[in-house]
């Protein structure tokens, strides 16, 4: 590219006297160079001819080992190099600052400038500062809290676009395993829908990677996620190096850090068919390759240096290896998709023979048991690029922990929460980092690990992920403070641009504007480490018939129908519930379970300091209790059988469906850790890649196995069918629906559609789909005189048809709780704010619909009690607590033909089950009748 811009349109003019000293520098060395040409002892009488660009080579060979950053006078420029004419001064008054100086403690309360793309000021603006500007453009954020744009270390937006189609996913390269002249800039799409959305949730810049299916992938490059007006690719880049196309590099500048993607372990085995052994000695022919070329440039410029130009020739270079020669130089920083402890110590043993240095482990599932391992890697520690609770998705990711951020951190690594957008949407990015900090990770550091952490590992640290003056203009007011769950942007603004158009922020509670309290994993964080990644999740029974909880804030509980706060104690130390057998036999005040207490004698007593009493929750959507590893057949039940598209052996042909009871597996590591996180049950589909799936069932989340008593909660609840794009025509499966609905074939299960005495559950998410599936639906009723119950699952454009959907009686079950286009299907989503002020459950609630909340896989199980919190968070008051527990509970039973949970209990301490500060400590089950302490 030949317009990139440069340092020098961002400092202004540099000093007279730093270019004199260059220019007599270069003059010397052009003399000394001559001389020796004509002198030297070892030279012949004849003479001998400099080569033409002797001067360039020189130079080039004086910068072959300058390192990477800005120039020394970088923050005393006046403008940014992304500065857009016409974009007005704006000078926010009276933020909580968070600034992320002082390893991230800073916070102070000032007003903050931002003018020409950069930050002008922090401080208590003076009138006189403000009459300086004409169009100045003046904020009052009230307090609100203030950081910086959020950096995302690891994306894949504009090369993994949204909706996916065929044509724009650029993110691996299937061309060999060794790719370090591939750019992922040159694979960036500016109509990525993803762009708006991650912005409304603070990112403000990501480093673009390609993907891992390569041990070297390509190059990454940074990215600001505004619009610009050149609309290019190109014009998105933050600090892209000098040379890309051959740009003329200015020798006055230090060199600019370049982004490579590396990856061992599963992914480039998978695609190449390859082993660790192969992978890794693709890595050494490739560096030994890239040293080889380092080696022979440095001979020739010691050779251009001392002025022997006699047959030196041309510079020794090859484009294809030229950013591997670089990262051996130090100047690129590397990100290295890698889990196990074999492939990281393979790479600390590779950066080590060739003497580079590595940014970051990324997704890094087992760095917190070898801490002392990425201590050992060649120049220094690299930084550990991680989840928060997305794991055991895969054999490398099966230790993954919760507690890994804080284990890190404890031992001096740096911590950085990524997204790997689309697999975790980059919108909600600030969620790893509060959930990373709800499990143990400093405040300050789980702000740090998706800002300033994030930019000093990219190498940009000099001018995004902190607020300083001369710092660019990316800041995000927050309307909560920015670790408590469902925190939204006021505003964000990019190099001093504002960019939500009227955004709406609904009123957050007072407890939502402090730093959340980390409740004690003291010691669930050690055993996570003592047992090798796999602690023993299995729950303790309670070793009294008696269980009393005290110091209880509230009860939650079923009753008639709905949840209802049954319990608010004035005094939280007042309160308490009894528990005999697994079943509540008094809740309220201390003297009024007085009688209840002397008959518990020697009871168990649990205090649990202001916590709560609420239902247990259930969870839908994954296959949770019929797979351990997602990416590993032997662990899972499998898929069925899809009459549309396979063919149907003649032993199944016209029997009954496949029920999902029959290959249910228990005490599977998600499902436990979802029981020890509120969810006491999961309703499972057998799993399809077609239209029929079969019959679900429910289970018992905390069940050792399937004889247990209580394990299996319901044999069988509805029948579950698919209608999408991508296959057969949409008019085939809803013809085969009719077909099914209108002909039964003497099936009992379909038989029961028309009795109503079944759910029929439809994963759609078309609008236009689920228009035909209103009209069919009344259709059958007209036919047959029964009434279908029918729900749709995932159902992303189901706010489009609310109203219709609310007449109808249809349910809807959202999966997940806040979409995502992924897909054409699910393009027209309704984001919630701050972007829209209603979100698609508010809606769907607004028009008398019954909405239940899912999820996609099945390690995001135990995060339901944050889906629903949320929800009620950004529902502008309208979903109480109640109605936001009945989201994943009553309402999903009753959406999925649910009718024997027994009423399962959950003892929270410290707050209630949708408090981003309390801890599950306890599951009262009464259909199994026990209390388990967690």
């Amino acid at each position: 590219m030949d317009k990139l811009p440069s340092y020098t349109q961002a400092t202004g003019q540099r000093s007279r006297k730093s270019r004199l000293f260059l220019f007599l520098s270069l003059c010397c060395v052009s003399i000394s160079t001559l001389l020796l040409s004509l002198f030297g002892s070892n030279l012949t009488q004849e003479s001998i001819q400099l080569p033409l660009h002797a001067r360039q080579i020189v130079q080039k060979c004086q910068q072959l080992n300058a390192k990477p950053g800005p120039p020394s006078d970088f923050h005393s420029r006046t403008q940014s190099d992304r500065f857009e004419h016409g974009t007005r001064p704006t000078l926010l008054r009276n933020a909580s600052i968070w600034t992320g100086n002082d390893v991230g403690k800073e916070v102070i309360r000032a007003d903050i400038l931002l003018d020409r793309g950069i930050i002008k000021f922090i401080g208590h603006a003076r009138q006189s500062l403000v009459d300086g500007y004409e169009d100045l453009v003046s904020v009052d954020v009230s307090g609100s809290w203030v950081t910086p744009g959020i950096v995302d270390l690891h994306s894949h937006l504009g090369v993994g676009s949204a909706p996916s189609l065929k044509g724009s996913s650029d993110t691996n390269s299937r061309k060999g395993p060794i790719l370090p002249w591939l750019r992922s800039l040159d694979g960036l799409n500016t109509h990525d829908e993803a762009y708006r959305l991650s912005i409304s949730g603070g990112v403000t810049t990501a480093n673009v990677l390609p993907g891992s299916a390569n041990a070297i992938g390509g190059q990454a490059f940074v990215i600001k996620l505004r619009s610009t007006d050149e609309r290019s690719p190109s014009s998105m880049l933050l600090e892209p190096p000098f040379t890309i196309n051959g740009s003329v590099v200015d020798p006055t500048l230090p060199p600019r850090w370049r982004q490579m993607k590396q990856a061992c372990g599963e992914n480039p085995s998978r695609v190449y068919g390859a082993t660790r052994m192969d992978n890794i000695w693709a890595f050494r022919q490739a560096y030994d390759t890239a040293r080889k070329i380092k080696e022979s440039q440095d001979n020739y410029c010691s050779k251009a240096l001392a002025g022997q130009w006699r047959d030196l020739g041309d510079f020794p270079e090859d484009l294809q290896w030229e950013a591997l020669v670089d990262v051996l130089r130090g100047r690129v920083k590397i990100h290295t998709h890698c889990y196990e402890a074999v492939d990281l110590d393979g790479l600390v043993r590779l950066s080590n023979e060739f003497q580079f240095p590595i940014a970051a482990f990324h997704h890094a599932h087992e760095t917190y048991l070898v801490p002392d391992l990425l201590k050992q890697a060649y120049g220094h520690t690299p930084a550990a690029a991680i989840f928060a609770t997305n794991a055991r998705y895969k054999r490398e990711a099966y230790r993954g922990s919760e507690f890994a951020a804080r284990i890190l951190a404890d031992n001096g690594i740096d911590v950085v929460m990524k997204s790997d957008h689309p697999v975790l949407n980059s919108r909600y990015l600030l969620f790893e980092a509060q959930q990373a900090h709800f499990y143990g990770l400093p405040a300050h550091l789980a702000l740090s690990a998706v800002t300033s952490t994030s930019a000093r590992v990219m190498g940009q640290d000099h001018r995004i992920g902190f607020i300083r003056e001369g710092y660019d203009a990316d800041v995000v007011v927050w309307d909560s403070h920015p670790l408590s769950l469902g925190a939204a942007p006021k505003q964000v603004w990019i190099d001093g641009i504002p960019q939500l158009e009227s955004p709406y922020v609904s009123e957050k509670p007072a407890s939502v504007q402090k730093v959340p309290t980390t409740p004690n994993f003291d010691k669930e964080t050690a055993a996570a480490v003592e047992y090798d990644g796999l602690p023993p999740l299995a729950p303790v029974r309670s070793k009294s018939g008696f269980v009393v909880f005290a110091n209880i804030s509230s009860v939650f509980a079923r009753t008639g129908g709905e949840i209802q706060q049954v319990y608010s104690a004035t005094d939280s130390s007042d309160g308490v519930v009894v528990v005999k057998d697994g079943i509540l036999v008094c809740h309220g005040a201390h003297s009024s379970c007085l009688s209840d207490l002397a008959a518990a004698g020697d009871a168990e007593w649990i205090d649990l300091e202001g916590g709560s009493i609420s239902p247990g929750l259930t969870t839908f959507g994954s296959p949770l209790g019929l797979e351990e590893i997602q990416g590993e057949a032997s662990t899972q039940d499998g898929y069925v059988l899809d009459p549309l598209s396979q063919d149907i052996p003649d032993i199944l042909a016209g029997h009954e469906l496949i029920r999902a009871v029959d290959g249910l597996q228990f005490a599977t590591r998600d499902a436990l850790i979802a029981y020890r996180a509120g969810v006491t049950a999961a309703v499972v589909a057998p799993k399809s890649r077609g239209f029929l799936s079969g019959l679900s069932t429910v289970l018992a989340t905390g069940a050792a196995h399937k004889l247990e008593k209580g394990a299996v909660i319901q044999d069988v609840a509805a029948i579950h069918i698919a209608i999408g794009h991508g296959g057969l025509s949409i008019s085939t499966q809803i013809a085969a629906l009719r077909r099914i609905l209108l002909d039964s074939h003497g099936h009992a299960q379909f038989s029961a559609l028309a009795k109503g005495g079944i759910p029929l559950v439809v994963e759609v998410q078309n609008a236009d789909i689920i228009a035909s599936l209103i009209s069919l639906k009344k259709e059958f009723e007209q036919h047959t005189g029964g009434t279908l119950t029918l729900t749709l699952v995932g159902a992303a454009e189901a706010h489009l048809l609310a109203k219709e959907i609310g007449e109808a009686g249809i349910g809807v079950i959202l999966t997940p709780a806040r979409a995502f286009p992924g897909d054409w299907e699910s393009k027209r989503i309704l984001p919630g704010p701050p972007l829209t002020k209603d979100s698609a459950i508010t809606t769907l609630l607004a028009h008398g619909v019954t909405v239940g909340v899912g999820i996609e896989e099945q390690w995001s199980a135990r995060n339901t009690r944050f889906d629903v919190a949320w929800a009620a968070l950004e529902g502008d008051g309208h979903i109480t607590k109640s109605q936001a527990i009945a989201l994943s509970s009553i309402n999903l039973e009753k959406l999925l033909g649910v009718t024997s949970i027994g009423g399962d209990l959950v003892a929270t301490h410290g707050g209630t089950l949708l408090d981003l500060e309390a801890k599950v400590v306890s599951v009262i089950s009464s259909q199994r009748g026990l209390v388990d302490l967690l």
